[in-house]
């Protein structure tokens, strides 16, 4: 199994949405597609799934061209896209008929996902009854109930409560295991390095990082520290040419240049005598990378 996203491209007259976008996932997994708002992402996976053509380039599955109606495949939207003023169940197999499933084995799937998502009390409800995040629930069961084999979530935990963003966690998990092709947008970058190995940023139509997670922290090394410690280190710091990024009750934190200039001031910090509390030099998070490559830019 392959999905194959290969230099697509959006324009809007003289605007450009997505510019030449590729990607490719070869195996099971979690795929990223990051990006501020009007990135590009929502236009990409609506392309992935048919919902609008690219001017050029193509997407295809197990080298085929990708008919998003013909194939297995779930999508979680970030809008909302139940229809307010009928039951749910009646809603629910309808959207399996959709993919395919026969009554009895919608229903049979549906029974399984209404139990597992906690939401059993509201299969006769309309759909304007239900909160936010219930009717979250029901667009994921409508996404799995055909038991896909690509998975698209846009932001999945959006309006979630802690509780059921770990619910939804956990399904996640629990598709991962099943060897699901599963890509996911989101702003929650912590959500985002819990799951993904493979990811894409995009700014403004245009790709601007593109690759393994580990192996782009890793091309940047550790250059983030952290120290807290009784005391204040402010000229100890700047003896080792550090300035202090931020300043919170964790810590404050530093940009390094090398581990060598990290250490020196681990150093006097120890040559002064001050308790030490929290002393942390990592690779820098994928929010920091998210912020790096298209925080200055969205700020123009």
């Amino acid at each position: 199994m392959s999905l194959k996203v290969d230099s697509i491209v959006k324009k809007y007259g003289e605007y450009t949405a997505v510019n030449n976008m590729s990607f490719e996932m070869t195996k099971p997994g979690v795929f990223a597609l990051l990006g501020t708002n009007g990135a590009g992402k929502t236009t990409t996976i609506r392309i992935i799934l048919g919902m609008l053509s690219s001017d050029s380039g193509s997407v295809t599955w197990n080298g085929k061209s990708f008919l998003a109606a013909n194939e297995p495949i779930g999508y979680l939207a970030e809008e909302r896209g139940l229809y307010p003023k009928y039951k749910i169940m009646d809603q629910l197999i309808y959207f399996a008929s959709l993919k395919g499933m026969k009554r009895p084995e919608a229903i049979k799937a549906l029974d399984y996902w209404f139990d597992r998502l906690n939401v059993n009390e509201y299969r006769n409800k309309r759909a304007e009854q239900l909160s936010k995040g219930n009717q979250q629930k029901i667009q994921l069961i409508a996404a799995l109930a055909p038991n896909p084999e690509l998975i698209i979530l846009d932001e999945p935990l959006s309006g979630l409560d802690p509780v059921n963003a770990e619910l939804f966690k956990t399904v996640i998990r629990e598709e991962i295991k099943k060897d699901k092709f599963i890509i996911m947008s989101s702003h929650q970058m912590p959500t985002i390095e819990e799951f993904c190995s493979d990811i894409v940023i995009m700014n403004k139509g245009n790709t601007v990082l593109h690759g393994n997670l580990n192996e782009i922290k890793k091309g940047y090394g550790r250059v983030k520290l952290t120290v807290k410690c009784e005391g204040d280190i402010t000229s100890l710091a700047a003896q080792c040419g550090l300035i202090a990024t931020e300043d919170t009750p964790n810590g404050v934190s530093y940009n390094v240049s090398s581990e060598q200039q990290a250490h020196s001031l681990l150093n006097k910090i120890m040559e002064q005598g001050l308790p030490l509390i929290r002393y942390e030099l990592r690779e820098p998070t994928l929010n920091e990378i998210f912020i790096e490559k298209v925080g200055a830019d969205n700020e123009n």
